[in-house]
């Protein structure tokens, strides 16, 4: 090895040393913290049913099933809501513009008492 080498081997000992097993064990740290979180999902019981395929398809065509019964009801509960919110956000604008010109209205009432203040004191008037 040359000098220069060495020299920048030297120099960056220290931070190896004091920060090197932190960096070193993160990688171990994160697989046990991942393989103990996937022990807790799999030794739940509920959620190993989830992985039998035949048990999503069921569930799947059930919800099939009732989303086909009751889609009338589905799409006026869907259609009631999007509704409401167009009126909400209409509100909304109203009452945004409404405080818009009221700011706009005290700020003009606030120059005009600003600026015959002005003329008053500029004529010697009290």
């Amino acid at each position: 090895m040359d000098h220069a080498t060495m020299s920048e081997a030297a120099r960056q000992m220290p931070h190896m040393m004091s920060g090197g097993m932190s960096e070193m064990m993160k990688p171990v740290v994160t697989g046990a913290g991942g393989y103990l979180a996937a022990r807790a999902i799999a030794g739940n019981p509920l959620l190993g049913a989830l992985r039998s395929p035949l048990l999503l398809l069921a569930a799947g065509a059930a919800a099939g099933y009732f989303a086909h019964k009751y889609r009338r009801e589905i799409l006026g509960a869907l259609l009631k809501a999007s509704d409401a919110g167009k009126d909400f956000v209409l509100q909304q604008k109203e009452s945004l513009s409404d405080l818009v010109a009221e700011a706009k209205e005290s700020g003009e009432a606030q120059a005009k008492a600003a600026s015959a203040a002005d003329t008053g004191e500029a004529t010697g008037q009290p």
